[in-house]
């Protein structure tokens, strides 16, 4: 019976552990000459580096994602603005901590 409750606690303290906060943040797309946006809106490996830098200017740890946002990542309506059919000029950082 011992062994049954132990195992029982040890999975309740597992199975409880919080998980890390999440949030997505919309930024501008724009053309800067040195390719980050574009590294961003890809998801190139290059981007990590901007995507981790904005996360923690936003008091996040850091990017757990990186992509191009379409039209369902956003819901603001001045951020719809940037979109054309289902394409946005805005890119999706997922920041964690």
């Amino acid at each position: 019976m011992p062994k049954v409750l132990i195992r029982l606690v040890v999975l309740l303290c597992l199975g409880g552990t919080a998980h890390a906060e999440r949030r997505m943040f919309i930024v501008a797309n724009d053309a800067d000459g040195y390719g980050i946006d574009r590294c961003l809106a890809s998801g190139a490996k290059c981007g990590a580096a901007a995507a981790n830098a904005y996360c923690k200017m936003q008091a996040f740890t850091e990017a757990a994602t990186f992509h191009k946002a379409d039209r369902d990542d956003i819901t603001s309506a001045s951020a719809t603005d940037a979109c054309h059919g289902n394409s946005c000029d805005v890119v999706a950082i997922v920041c964690t901590r």
